[in-house]
């Protein structure tokens, strides 16, 4: 495992409440944060289909626009959309999202001629903003170990997917990490710790696949507070990352003014390239599946009611956003969970057969599996 030495951070703050000095590029260089790569590749119109292939077992069916059926990832591909992004736990209960499933779907998106993102959890369930839980194997070991064995994972993960043929262009290191990762280890209010273990997981991207953009992902895209002082720390402690990557859901997250004014600001002060790796609207206000829906809100964003149409607006809307980011440096966007069905089975807990899905009225197919106009906009970027 190559080690990198972390500095002490600059600053103090807590979750974007205080920032740092500001980072420009060049003194993120000097703090030992790698410089951004200038990216030779189209905007990105991603799709994250993580759980595709646990709908596919529990008997979901995909649609093209015409009602003709197909394999999804295909369908995506003859849309348009050129990367699919995959989540990976490390030993969830039912056995999804883990290396042999980002295998398979990246050969996949390989067949089709798209790119892949692989998204790290560093976890057996979800991680993001409000939970950041070890994986069971994990929860004794020493901070050391603890550092060896995302290494270990994240290296691991990469090296099947490059031995099967697939080495993806796009890492992230980390989910929605605002509040660190590995609790209490990496916590925020540890941050030499938490950059330590986003430094080992940068380092397994680099030996392995010397190629790919590592990203550093954050939530509440329209924050800017919070991603400042993230960055500002990350930088300040040498974590080698290349790309910044966001969520920004428009009903939760702010209005398009913030997302376009933290995004420009991001820029300026890293000259990296920058994501928006999760977005989504809802299609209709209806269930699939009888288990409760996240957004039920008839009009989740005042004047925007859910429809077709209106996931096509935003979908439109955020990539104006991110293609006006100055100096090209808006990278691309990713639909979150665009095939998530409502499937029994399928469900969102990996410990609870029973759990259902409330995510579907925000896929990009319809209750009968048929592709919603969005995917085509998507596509078309």
């Amino acid at each position: 495992m190559k080690r990198r030495t972390a500095l002490t951070a600059a600053g103090a703050g807590v979750l974007g409440l205080g920032a740092a000095a500001a980072a420009t590029p060049a003194l993120a260089e000097a703090l030992g944060a790698a410089p951004g790569r200038p990216s030779k590749r189209p905007f990105v119109r991603g799709a994250d289909i993580s759980g595709l292939i646990k709908n596919e077992d529990f008997g979901a069916v995909y649609r093209r626009a015409d009602g003709r059926r197909g394999d999804a990832v295909k369908i995506l591909a003859e849309n348009g959309v050129n990367c699919i992004r995959a989540k990976v736990w490390v030993d969830p209960a039912d056995g999804y999202n883990t290396k042999t499933q980002v295998v398979e779907l990246g050969k996949r998106a390989k067949r089709a001629g798209m790119d892949l993102l692989v998204d790290f959890h560093y976890s057996d369930t979800w991680a993001d903003p409000g939970k950041q839980y070890k994986p069971a194997a994990w929860a004794d070991l020493s901070f050391a170990d603890l550092k060896t064995a995302v290494y270990d994972h994240t290296a691991d993960v990469l090296g099947a997917l490059k031995d099967a043929g697939v080495e993806p262009g796009l890492v992230q290191v980390g989910n929605e990490t605002n509040g660190g990762l590995l609790w209490p280890d990496g916590r925020w209010d540890q941050l030499e710790q938490m950059a330590g273990l986003l430094t080992a997981g940068c380092d397994a991207v680099a030996d392995v696949l010397p190629k790919a953009q590592t990203i550093l992902h954050l939530a509440e895209g329209g924050n800017s507070g919070a991603f400042q002082w993230f960055f500002d720390n990350a930088a300040a402690n040498g974590v080698p990352f290349h790309a910044i990557g966001a969520s920004f859901y428009p009903y939760w997250h702010g209005e398009l003014s913030g997302l376009a004014a933290n995004l420009n600001d991001l820029a300026t002060r890293y000259g990296k390239p920058l994501y928006v790796v999760e977005t989504a609207y809802p299609f209709t206000t209806s269930d699939s599946d009888g288990f409760a829906n996240i957004m039920t809100d008839p009009e989740p964003v005042a004047g925007f009611p859910s429809s077709p149409e209106n996931q096509s607006y935003w979908i439109e809307a955020i990539a104006d956003v991110v293609k006006a980011v100055p100096n090209g440096l808006g990278k691309g966007l990713f639909w979150w969970e665009a095939t998530w069905t409502g499937v029994a089975g399928a469900g969102w807990d990996p410990a609870d057969p029973a759990s259902g899905n409330g995510w579907e009225n925000q896929a990009l197919f319809d209750f009968d599996g048929k592709a919603l106009p969005g995917l085509r906009t998507l596509g078309s970027l």
